[in-house]
Parts: structure tokens; C-alpha cells; sequence
């Protein structure tokens, strides 16, 4: 017998043979492929004529006629029946794209021809193929008839605004035949004719009909040869209407400036500049409101808080400016009591008091009607000729003015305000009274150059108001409101 070690090597030979056969059996297309690439190309070319006999020219799962014969040229390009192949599928597509539109199935004759032009077809049968679907397209969808409507839209000065309108219809025809020449340039001539009714309604002052006008010039065309420089146009025009409302605002002339920047507004409705001047010219129309209600003059009061309400509803000086009103409103309803003759010096005596530590706290015009002018004021309507009356007033005229000079030497140049209103109030013929005016001008200038340094260009704005509306003659204040201008606009 044979050693055990003989026979174990014979069975582990036997087990490798059995399985080299079975994976023989199993892989031999790879194999074959491997060893005879030739054989894969020829698979290859099969499976192209089959797709190409079944009508199926091109697929994206890469069964297509196609596909298969690229997959064949990419492994031996010299094969000429891969080539052969592929042009074949391109004049079974030029073929097909024929009877597609024969039977009027536009779409699938767009598609094979689209498959014949990158099959590289000869193109003078491909540009024939592709007129006759443009005539057909053109026919089936009544491109001349919408042409021919959008000229005489045109003709008739209808160039937006409607569905009948030139411009729409010449985009309709645009949208079947984009490069349809006749379409190209009416569309370009209606467009030219929109723009100058943009530059007409900028010289007309009607910013807003311009941007609109733009702005559809620009939907239809973006690339329209005039719309940059009406684009620029529109912008100066706009930068200039904020300059203008801007200095009509440091001028303090509230409803001109507030007129210029809605002006914009039409124009770009979330301009940032202009909304937040309107913001501060309503603060300003509640301040002026506060103003009037201390006066007692109600009715200016009231049409000042509002036109604050529309512009800034929700600004904290409206809400204030309604506390005054109402306050004030209280205030004159308290002095019109009647009050009995035994008790006048009694009432008179307590409004003096009141006046007095009033003035104490500075309070010279407000609040409305606890104020130290107005307790004043009722003093003098109670009892005018009375001797303490007199005395009052008397000594109030230089309190004032020392106020105004003790706060503006402290730079606390708003109290200034406050003291020098009520030294004009009670003393309004004093020859002093001009001097004062220009030196708090030129001081809100200075407080107000040192904050725009910094970066406030809020308070820089509302410090030029100030000190135009005391002072516009002011030394420096011309100066500091080119400045301002320039900071508002961004020019630093």
C-alpha cells in the first residue's frame, strides 16, 4: 500500500483540478474577454445592430444602438463597423425625426434631430430638416399672426401694461422661435421707445414711473443696449433727490423734505436713507407738537402729532408728544376753572410757589403746563396787575438768560435750548437775544462736529437742524452741513 502522505496529496490535487474546472465553466466570458478582447468588441457590435433593428437608437441605461457601438469604436477604433454603426443611427435618426413631423409629433422630432446633429449627419440635411420644423412649429402655434399683432401694438404706442401689448407679444414669439430676427429687433425697437419714456417721466419728476419702466425694460432684455445709461440716469436723479431732501430737512422744512424722500421711496420702496429720515422728520413734527401743546395751541398740536403718527407710529417721541398733549390739555382745563374772589391771591399765591420750584428744577417751557413759564403765564392771566405778578416776571427774564449762559458753557447745549426759548418767550425784544441765537448755533455745530467724528451722523444731522433754525448764517454751519450731506449719502 502506498504511504498515507502519497494519498492525501493525490485527494488535494484531485479537490484543485475540480475547482479550476468549475471556475473554467463559470467565468469563461470574462476570461475569453480577457484573453481575446477582440471577442467583447464583437458582443458589442451585436448588441448594436439588434438595438439598432429594434428602434431603439439611444437609451440612458446604455442600451442604446448608440452606446453600443461607442462602447465598441472605444475599445478598437480602427473598427470601422462601430463607425459604420454610428452613422447609421444617425440617419435612422434624421429618419425618424422626418416622420415625426410628418405625423405632427413636434417634440419627438426636435429630440432625433437634436440625436442625428451629434451623430454629425451632414448638416445640410440636418439645417433642411430643422427649417421645415420651424415652418411647421411656426405655423402650428400662429407665430406670424402674434408678429404681426405686436407691430401694430407697437404702431399704436401700446408697448407695455397688457397681454396685447408689443412687448409682451414679441416675447411670446420669442418664446417659439428665439432667434427670430423680425422678433429680435421690434423688441429691441419697442424697448428703446420704453426706456425714453423712463427719461421723459425723470424729467417730468416722477422717479417712480422711471423705475418701474426700468425695471421692465430690464425683465425683457437685461442686455438692451440703452438700459445702462438709463439705469444711471435714474440713480443720479435719485442721489440728488436725497441730497435735496436731506438739506431741505437740516433747514427744517419738515413737509418739503418729507415729499422729496417719498419721491424716492416710489422709486426703490425699501431705501434705507430715506426711511430712516422719515423717521426722524416724524420725531421731529412730535417734537414740534410737544411744542404747540405747551402753548395751549391744540389744534396745531394735534395736526403736527399727526403727521408724526404717519411717518414714525411707533417712534418713543410720538408717544411722548400724546403725554403733552393730553397733559396740557388738563393743564388749561385746571386755569379756566373759575375761582371764587375770596380765593384768587390764594390760587395766586400756590401758581408763584409752583413757578419757583420749577424754575428750580430748570423746568423753564416744560413740561406743558407745569412748566415754569407757563405756571407763569397763569399768574398773569389770574391776576396780571398784581405786585408779586410783576416781580415774578421781572426777576424770571434774567433767571433765563443766566440759565442759558451757565448750560452752554457746560455744552449742555438742549437745556440751552430750553432756557434760551423762555428767555425769547418772556423777553422776546431784548437786543441780547441775537447774539445768543448765534452762539448756540455755532456751539450745536461744534457738539455736533465732534459726534459726526465719531460716527454719529444721527445727532450731527439733528445738531445742523438746531443750528439752522437758530442761526443759518452762523459761522461754520455751512461747512458742517456739506459734511453731513456727506455723511448721509455714504461719502464719509
Amino acid at each position: 500500500m502506498p504511504p498515507r502522505r502519497d494519498r492525501q496529496y493525490w485527494r488535494w490535487a484531485a479537490l484543485l483540478v475540480v475547482v479550476l474546472a468549475v471556475a473554467l465553466v463559470s467565468f469563461r466570458g470574462r476570461i475569453a474577454e480577457a484573453l481575446w478582447p477582440d471577442t467583447q468588441v464583437q458582443r458589442l457590435l451585436s448588441e448594436g445592430e439588434l438595438a439598432l433593428a429594434q428602434g431603439r437608437l439611444t437609451a440612458a441605461d446604455g442600451s442604446g444602438a448608440r452606446q453600443r457601438f461607442e462602447a465598441a469604436l472605444a475599445l478598437d477604433s480602427d473598427r470601422s463597423e462601430a463607425s459604420d454603426g454610428l452613422r447609421r443611427v444617425g440617419d435612422a435618426a434624421l429618419a425618424r425625426a422626418s416622420s415625426a413631423l410628418r405625423g405632427g409629433r413636434l417634440d419627438e422630432a426636435r429630440a432625433a434631430l437634436a440625436l442625428a446633429r451629434e451623430l454629425q449627419v451632414p448638416s445640410a440635411a440636418t439645417d433642411a430638416m430643422a427649417e421645415a420644423l420651424r415652418v411647421q412649429d411656426s405655423e402650428s402655434n400662429g407665430v406670424a399672426l402674434l408678429l404681426q399683432r405686436a407691430r401694430l401694438a407697437h404702431e399704436a404706442g401700446q408697448l407695455d401694461g397688457s397681454e396685447d401689448s408689443a412687448l409682451p407679444l414679441y416675447q411670446q414669439v420669442l418664446s417659439l422661435e428665439p432667434q427670430l430676427t423680425t422678433a429680435l429687433e421690434g423688441r429691441e425697437d419697442a424697448l428703446t421707445d420704453l426706456l425714453q419714456q423712463a427719461r421723459a417721466a425723470l424729467e417730468e419728476d416722477r422717479p417712480g414711473a422711471a423705475a418701474r419702466l426700468v425695471e421692465r425694460a430690464r425683465q425683457f432684455d437685461p442686455g438692451h443696449v440703452d438700459l445702462p445709461a438709463v439705469q444711471a440716469e435714474l440713480a443720479r436723479t435719485l442721489e440728488a433727490r436725497r441730497a435735496r431732501a436731506a438739506a431741505l430737512l437740516s433747514r427744517g422744512r419738515l413737509d418739503a423734505a418729507t415729499s422729496a424722500y417719498r419721491k424716492v421711496l416710489e422709486a426703490i420702496p425699501d431705501d434705507a436713507v430715506a426711511l430712516q429720515a422719515l423717521e426722524r422728520i416724524g420725531a421731529q413734527y412730535a417734537e414740534r407738537s410737544q411744542r404747540r401743546a405747551a402753548d395751549f395751541d391744540f389744534d396745531a398740536a394735534e395736526a403736527l402729532l399727526e403727521k408724526a403718527r404717519e411717518l414714525s407710529p411707533a417712534g418713543p417721541e410720538v408717544g411722548s408728544a400724546q403725554i403733552a398733549l393730553a397733559r396740557a390739555r388738563r393743564s388749561q382745563s385746571r386755569l379756566e376753572q373759575p375761582i371764587a374772589p375770596g380765593r384768587r391771591e390764594a390760587r395766586l399765591n400756590v401758581l408763584l410757589e409752583e413757578m419757583q420750584a420749577a424754575e428750580e428744577r430748570g423746568n423753564w417751557l416744560t413740561p406743558p403746563g407745569e412748566s415754569a413759564f407757563d405756571k407763569l403765564r397763569a399768574a398773569q392771566a389770574l391776576w396780571p396787575e398784581h405786585a408779586s405778578v410783576r416781580r415774578a416776571t421781572t426777576r424770571l427774564v434774567p433767571a433765563t438768560r443766566e440759565c442759558f449762559e451757565d448750560e452752554l458753557r457746560g455744552n449742555r447745549i438742549g437745556r440751552a435750548r430750553s432756557c434760551y426759548d423762555a428767555w425769547l418767550a418772556l423777553d422776546p425784544g431784548s437786543a441780547q437775544l441775537a447774539d445768543a441765537r448765534r452762539r448756540l448755533a455755532q456751539k450745536w455745530v461744534a457738539v455736533g462736529t465732534e459726534r459726526l467724528g465719531a460716527g454719529d451722523v444721527a445727532f450731527a444731522t439733528r445738531a445742523l437742524q438746531e443750528a439752522r433754525a437758530l442761526d443759518a448764517t452762523a459761522p461754520g454751519v455751512d461747512e458742517f452741513g456739506r459734511r453731513v450731506t456727506a455723511a448721509q449719502s455714504g461719502g464719509g
